[in-house]
């Protein structure tokens, strides 16, 4: 309050005034000195007395150990005061009001950074969900993700400035964020309107203008992404090559492109991408370290299959000793898996990945699929996605099988999984795995999660 003690105070710490305040003290100090030195005192030397004498004083009230330890107290406690001030000081530089707590950082980088190497296989939204519930249980998570979109703002961008799309390698770097929602919405935010930015992401733009910087190199653009978003994992393209996907229908037509196959109203025979691409090596070092492999869920044909037409990907996956799960959507998808079973889903991907069904449960150990079937207009495209238990069975491959529908539909017809059920169920099941010796987040919450019905075993 103006007028107060603390305003008054405070005022007289206003630049310029300090100094001759600084001024004033010091010749005030020399008076009262010259005064002693008249009156025969030296200060230094009353002063020492006064000292002793109260400390004389002060052993007759309290014996000398007792005294000792109330001093030795008192310092410590101003030690620890003036550290603990010190500490919060230099660590609010770099943990904000709108950061997550102290505790929770160090619970993040010491349990979850050692908790298993788990890699996503994928692309889309399903990618992204999955990645939500994932960064709960460990830190060492590794996106694998498609570069054959070509629609909308990332369509656009790989167009007329010939960088990968970045559409969906920004939903998995906003998928592992932190929950800092200023910088995450950014990251988010599509434009409305503007000659030239209406429809693109500011994500995209960014990741662009970074590859740009960098002089195309998109990978060292998704490590700075990560970074300003504090991501809990990495985010990896699995080709920087330049792809096209190329839909082979069964009444002999031929579409290219991503965003032109699910509108192409056919039946998707095979899949292919060109050019021939290399997989990047950050992906091969991640599947070959893993402890966990996930494909999917996601679109089958134009998120999930491009991944696995990149050859040496298929190669280290059949060689990774991790175990393999397949996470299947809950609900199909027209333009791409109009009917289709579950096994129908399994037996496209052994298909493209060149694996035969003889050696199915070497590529997929496990399929997770949805039991709480939600209840669609039968004119819909969009259906509940059947499991044909016997069919997936005969090929060695577990069916683990639990409720793990979002009750919030993605659209009016259509549904996706819930990303904290799905997420739970899936460390629950490396969990019980007893050669995954990594520790992990949440075991509490893992040991009282509901019980899960297995189908089969391998």
């Amino acid at each position: 309050m103006k007028g107060g003690f603390k305003y008054r105070l405070l005022s007289m710490m206003l630049p310029g005034l300090k100094r001759w305040m600084l001024f004033i003290s010091i010749g005030i100090a020399f008076i009262v000195f010259g005064v002693f030195l008249l009156l025969g005192y030296h200060p230094l030397l009353v002063s020492g007395i006064f000292l002793r004498d109260l400390m004389k004083d002060a052993a007759h009230v309290l014996p000398y150990r007792i005294s000792g330890i109330l001093v030795i107290t008192g310092g410590a406690l101003v030690v620890i005061f003036a550290i603990s001030r010190m500490t919060t000081s230099v660590l609010g530089a770099y943990l904000p009001d709108d950061r997550e707590s102290i505790p929770d950082v160090l619970y993040r980088r010491q349990l979850l950074g050692r908790g298993p190497k788990v890699v996503v296989i994928g692309g889309g939204t399903g990618l992204s969900t999955l990645l939500k519930g994932i960064k709960n249980y460990t830190n060492n998570i590794t996106a694998i993700v498609t570069v054959g979109d070509d629609g909308g703002s990332s369509g656009r961008l790989r167009q007329e400035l010939g960088v990968l799309p970045p559409g969906d390698i920004r939903n998995c770097i906003t998928a592992l964020a932190d929950e800092e929602k200023l910088v995450t919405e950014l990251f988010r935010y599509r434009f409305q309107s503007g000659q030239g930015l209406e429809g693109h992401s500011f994500g995209n733009l960014f990741l662009t203008a970074i590859c740009a910087i960098t002089n195309g190199d998109m990978i060292q653009a998704v490590k700075v992404a990560g970074r300003i978003l504090n991501s809990r994992g990495q985010v990896v393209p699995s080709t920087l090559t330049s792809i096209a996907l190329v839909a082979h229908l069964k009444d002999g037509r031929i579409i290219r492109g991503e965003s032109q196959i699910p509108s192409a109203g056919g039946e998707i025979d095979r899949l292919s991408i060109e050019p021939v691409a290399e997989p990047t090596p950050e992906a091969l070092v991640a599947i070959a370290e893993a402890d966990l492999i996930i494909v999917g869920p996601g679109s089958l044909y134009t998120s999930v299959i491009p991944n696995l037409l990149v050859e040496k990907i298929v190669k280290a996956v059949k060689n990774a000793s991790a175990r393999k799960v397949y996470v299947c959507n809950v609900m199909t998808q027209p333009g791409e898996t109009v009917n289709y079973s579950a096994f129908d889903h399994i037996k496209a991907i052994l298909s493209h990945a060149g694996v035969d069904e003889s050696e199915a449960n070497k590529f997929i150990h496990t399929i997770i699929v949805n039991d709480n079937i939600p209840i669609v207009d039968g004119s819909s495209l969009c259906k509940p996605v059947a499991v044909d238990d016997d069919k997936i069975s005969a090929l060695g491959i577990s069916i683990v099988s639990k409720p793990l529908l979002n009750p919030q539909p993605i659209s009016e017809q259509n549904y996706q999984h819930d990303s904290k059920e799905l997420a739970r169920l899936i460390m629950v099941e490396i969990f019980k795995d007893k050669k995954h010796t990594r520790p992990l987040g949440n075991t509490e919450e893992l040991e009282t999660v509901v019980p899960v019905t297995i189908a089969s075993k391998n």
